[in-house]
């Protein structure tokens, strides 16, 4: 009993040193108010500083309706397909699934192939690398530098044939771009639909960027797939040509026989037809299961469409990103107090150190 009423007691004192600390502590920060309040009012100035001077960054957005490959109705077919030595794709791989097509606007290839596509800005044709570099200034100092000053990226310039500068320069910026203005992902969790931005200090960039990200990524995937379907088809064509020739030529070859053979009553000769028939019936086997094999890969090259279809493309005006200047004025001073309070404290409780140590 005499145990619980000491611990009552210890935690009442406890209690008391605490509001008694914090009453020296509240005393001490109101004889300090001078410091918080300047100290606050530059925080608040730095933030606002911030917004002012900052360039506005404007916001494309695109949203996707991908096509997932999960369910491809062609499985069932690949199996005739085979037995002419193709494959339709039908069971293929995930390669093309809707997050790694995603992913690929980001990749290197895609990237580097939408900066060297053409775009006409005040009626002037040049790539999109040229105005990127124009918007940025990046010329102006390039100018200065004779290592830079002759690099240019003008249109049909081909990324297989990039010099050493012009490809180091294209992956500065290729990093650049990844980390600070393209941006994809689901528009939410539970949907099909993906969605990419690109955000950068000029609206025209913006848009040019994700617009021909996403016909580059389109475009990619078309040679790709339809490669080779139609080389499938181009194949089959081929050998249906080919199996139709010799099927032809067996028939007038009958023909020929049959009217040269008309009145002999000799079996021998009647030999030679049946022969010719036999061609013709394996012949037309042949070209029968030809053709069903080519009408399985054209409806296959003609299922294999653009993977991307757009639902809503960026328009112009574009969404401008910028803080707010009252938001920005509360959080710059907010955070100068409490870096003040945080001095004026930490400075207090060393002082109080100090002083315990000398009366000791």
């Amino acid at each position: 009993m005499e145990g619980i009423k000491q611990n009552i007691n210890n935690s009442e004192i406890a209690l008391k040193e605490i509001i008694i600390k914090g009453k020296e502590i509240w005393r001490f920060l109101l004889r300090k108010w001078f410091i918080i309040i300047i100290t606050s009012s530059i925080g608040a100035c730095i933030g606002l500083y911030q917004v002012w001077f900052i360039p506005t960054r404007y916001i494309a957005k695109c949203t996707f309706a991908l096509e997932n490959e999960s369910n491809n109705p062609l499985g069932n077919y690949s199996g005739l397909a085979s037995v002419a030595g193709l494959d339709i794709g039908g069971g293929g791989g995930n390669i093309f699934s809707p997050d790694n097509i995603m992913s690929m606007m980001s990749s290197r290839k895609i990237v580097i192939n939408s900066l060297l596509s053409p775009i006409i800005i005040n009626k002037k044709k040049m790539t999109l690398m040229e105005y990127y570099l124009s918007f940025n200034h990046i010329n102006d100092n390039w100018a200065k530098n004779p290592k830079f000053a002759k690099l240019k990226f003008p249109l049909n310039l081909d990324p297989k044939s990039l010099t050493r500068e012009q490809d180091s320069v294209l992956n500065n910026i290729h990093s650049y771009l990844v980390a600070k203005v393209i941006s994809i992902g689901k528009s939410n969790k539970k949907s099909t639909f993906r969605e990419a931005s690109c955000s950068s200090t000029n609206e025209i960039f913006s848009k040019a960027l994700l617009e021909t990200l996403a016909n580059q990524v389109t475009m990619f995937y078309v040679a790709t797939k339809t490669k080779r379907a139609r080389q499938n088809v181009e194949i089959l064509q081929t050998r249906a040509d080919s199996i139709y020739k010799v099927l032809t030529n067996s028939l007038d070859r009958s023909a020929v026989i049959s009217d040269q053979n008309l009145n002999t009553a000799k079996q021998v000769a009647g030999v030679d037809i049946k022969r010719k028939q036999i061609d013709i019936q394996v012949g037309t086997t042949a070209y029968s299961e030809v053709i069903r094999n080519l009408e399985i890969a054209k409806f296959t090259l003609q299922k294999e469409t653009p993977l991307i279809q757009v639902i809503d493309p960026p328009v112009f005006p574009l969404q401008i990103e910028k803080a707010k200047k009252l938001q920005a004025l509360i959080i710059g001073g907010f955070v100068g107090a409490f870096l003040a309070i945080g001095f004026l404290l930490a400075s207090w409780r060393y002082k109080g150190m100090i002083k315990e140590l000398f009366a000791s």
